[in-house]
């Protein structure tokens, strides 16, 4: 190799490692902007597409029910974290899958869907009924920021002992608090604080939960 071929190799070597510092740069500044709820697009988010779950979680909806080993196999491929005594009802449906956390003594029913742009943390002895959905994501009002399928997200907390009742929405940004009870058909746009009985559209909290209730069925 000659000099001139040393010094065009070593030209090509530091343009890539500019290039590499510049996408990583670009990425760092994409995340940051997601963590703080800002306006992101499909192009801007496609490096993270690695992420997504798409044949495990569809692997996991075709397997008998009584395959419980291939089941707890590909939820631990699936999800971010899972506990001890998951129980998960096929079908469920997840954007990602791998930022989803969900604690010990988990029971969510079928059609249980996760829009887990971001983190959606579920804590231990939480039920989930059927068709209820959980986005981290949404999108701008204005059309022309949509563009792109532009949107935001924000992570979901579901605290430990929380009752979700059927066909409930979940918006970006909320938090369940322990041993909160949500009702059927709700639509639940802000937090909702401990030992809470909350429901409707939008869900509001209509009465506390106490040792009162532990002598009546509801």
């Amino acid at each position: 190799m000659t000099a001139a071929d040393h010094a065009d190799h070593a030209d090509r070597a530091q343009r890539d490692d500019h290039a590499d510092r510049a996408d990583h740069a670009r990425r760092d500044e994409i995340r940051a902007r997601i963590a703080k709820g800002l306006v992101y697009t499909e192009t801007e988010a496609a490096f993270l597409a690695h992420r997504r779950r798409e044949d495990e979680i569809f692997a996991y909806n075709h397997t008998p029910p009584g395959d419980t080993e291939r089941r707890r196999s590909l939820l631990t491929e699936i999800l971010g974290s899972v506990g001890e005594r998951t129980v998960l009802q096929a079908p469920f449906h997840a954007a990602f899958g791998s930022n989803v956390h969900i604690g010990d003594d988990f029971f969510g029913n079928v059609n249980l869907t996760f829009v887990d742009d971001v983190d959606i943390r579920i804590g231990n002895d939480v039920m989930i009924a059927p068709s209820v959905t959980l986005t981290t994501t949404g999108h701008p009002l204005h059309p022309a920021r949509r563009a792109d399928f532009g949107r935001f997200s924000e992570p979901i907390v579901i605290e430990d002992k929380v009752w979700i009742g059927s066909n409930v929405v979940v918006l970006p940004g909320v938090r369940i608090g322990y041993g909160s009870v949500i009702g059927a058909g709700s639509v639940v746009s802000r937090s909702i604080p401990a030992m809470s009985v909350a429901l409707g559209t939008p869900c509001r909290v209509v009465r506390p939960i106490t040792d009162a209730d532990l002598t009546t069925r509801a």
